[in-house]
């Protein structure tokens, strides 16, 4: 038989014994990962639209009605749901990007007009229960909407609390619940990423990997402890950048727009005032990017958002 000697042996052992640390530590994550999804996947919902858009350009207009839904995460056992802005309207985003590039062509601005109004919406729980619901106030800059059920609901509902919220560091494991299109039944989606980047200026927001992308506008992101870290949503830069081949959606880099995490703790604000809005919201909140991270715009007095039952 033929000997081995001990240096290949110790190699040998090391290899082994790094291998099933590797396996145990991805199967404590998988665990980790199951047990957030089983708490909170009733408090992410999907969200029925139905929109209306006009486009006019150089003289000819084109009007069109489609019917999409998005992913929305309740905040507040009354039904209080916030989602990306952006979904709920196209307008607010699409109309400054194409702003921006007719500018930079030289174009005429005054020839081009992009509107976009929110006929119908629906919050459909995770049993399919489908609730009417109102927009009652928006943040442009936060691309933030939040939507509020139409009449008050029999029984609380299930829900994310905004104040046990936890602070991301870059490659901070998170975990993202979304939930799928009717196609796949509307179940609820689960992905672990890293958190790639911090912005500190002129508020924190967060930076997913770039297999984070594709999850859904309004999808809340987890620490791998369990707390809330934030909802993702899309920022918008205001100003035309130079385009990165680096990133997986290199368009929406182009027009200075990228998904990001915002933090649970700029939510709370909102959802105050939200919660004591009329409906539906026929102003947006007023601008908050000028303020000093952490910093929010006076609210009407209300409660926080209750706690999950």
């Amino acid at each position: 038989m033929k000997n081995h000697s001990p240096l290949v042996v110790t190699l040998a052992i090391a290899t082994a014994a790094t291998m099933m640390t590797a396996a145990a530590w991805a199967d404590d994550l998988a665990r980790t990962g199951r047990e957030i999804l089983a708490k909170h996947q009733e408090a992410v919902v999907a969200v029925k639209l139905a929109i209306k858009q006009s486009v006019s350009m150089g003289g000819r207009e084109n009007k069109s009605e489609s019917k999409t839904t998005t992913t929305g995460t309740v905040i507040d056992p009354s039904g209080l749901t916030v989602v990306s802005l952006a979904a709920t309207d196209p307008s607010s985003t699409i109309k400054d990007a194409y702003a921006r590039a007719i500018t930079a062509r030289g174009g005429d601005l005054s020839q081009f007009k992009f509107d976009s109004e929110l006929n119908d919406v629906k919050i459909v729980l995770a049993d399919g229960t489908e609730i009417p619901a109102d927009v009652v106030l928006r943040d442009k800059d936060l691309d933030l909407a939040y939507l509020r059920p139409a009449e008050k609901q029999a029984k609380p509902l299930a829900c994310l609390d905004l104040t046990k919220d936890a602070k991301a560091q870059v490659l901070d494991e998170v975990i993202v619940i979304n939930r799928l299109n009717q196609a796949a039944n509307r179940a609820p989606a689960i992905s672990i990423g890293r958190i790639e980047g911090v912005l500190d200026k002129p508020r924190t927001f967060y930076l997913l990997g770039q297999s984070m992308w594709a999850y859904s506008l309004g999808a809340p992101v987890f620490s791998t402890d369990g707390k809330l870290v934030g909802i993702v949503l899309l920022r918008n830069s205001k100003t035309q950048s130079d385009q990165d081949n680096g990133f997986l959606f290199s368009n929406l880099n182009q027009w200075g727009m990228m998904p990001v995490i915002l933090p649970a703790s700029d939510i709370i604000d909102g959802a105050k005032q939200a919660m004591e809005a009329k409906a539906p919201a026929t102003e947006e909140k007023p601008s908050s990017d000028n303020k000093p991270p952490g910093a929010s715009e006076k609210a009407s007095p209300a409660a926080p958002p209750a706690k999950s039952p």
